[in-house]
């Protein structure tokens, strides 16, 4: 049984209860957005199993009593398989997200906080390991490129993906590869991060 700590709208803590129970009830709780980018400016973005889409390098839900420097490491290591210094990670933002939903015949209340993290990769020479099969790879682009291509200046991106046997794919990426929820936009969804990157 997974916990999660759970906080008032204010972000005060203010008990801890199973998952299942803070999806029902519609408690608010961290989850933490993990992204890695190295020198040149390239972001990695993994591709997701269930939509084939990119999204963030990883993210998922802060367990009760983890730090959030903590929930960051665990998540990039239980994604896609590498270890990181995760203590150098910067904080971006804190993103209230707010969304019902139906999974599996059951009404999903998530209420949470999402901290948006950044880490700089001084090795770039990295082995994946997308073990838990919700990702099937990494895809590497230009942050500056990538959000000029958002905002529909230039058309496609050329970038690499990195499937499963860790081979290096030449690829063009168009605005219709990346992961949306209905209501979002390319640049409100991820042009924060794109500008924070760019301006490392």
């Amino acid at each position: 049984m997974e916990y999660l700590d759970v906080y008032n709208e204010k972000h005060e803590m203010i008990g801890t209860y199973s998952r299942d129970e803070v999806h029902e009830k519609g408690m608010w709780h961290n989850t933490i957005h993990c992204w890695l980018y190295d020198n040149d400016g390239n972001v990695y973005f993994q591709v997701r199993s269930d939509a084939n889409k990119l999204y963030t390098t990883a993210s998922g839900h802060v367990q009760a009593s983890e730090t959030l420097k903590e929930a960051f490491g665990r998540e990039v290591s239980e994604e896609i398989g590498i270890d990181v210094d995760y203590e150098k990670a910067e904080l971006l933002s804190v993103v209230t997200w707010k969304m019902d939903k139906e999974k599996n015949g059951k009404l999903i209340k998530d209420r949470a906080f999402a901290n948006v993290y950044l880490l700089k990769l001084n090795n770039t020479n990295l082995k994946f390991d997308f073990s838990d099969h919700e990702v099937c790879g990494i895809a590497i682009v230009n942050a500056h490129d990538t959000l000029e291509m958002f905002e529909e200046k230039i058309s496609s991106v050329k970038g690499i993906f990195i499937n499963d046997k860790n081979e290096r794919i030449e690829r063009v990426f168009t605005n219709e590869d990346f992961l949306l929820m209905p209501g979002e936009t390319l640049t409100q969804k991820f042009g924060d991060i794109l500008n924070a990157i760019k301006r490392k």
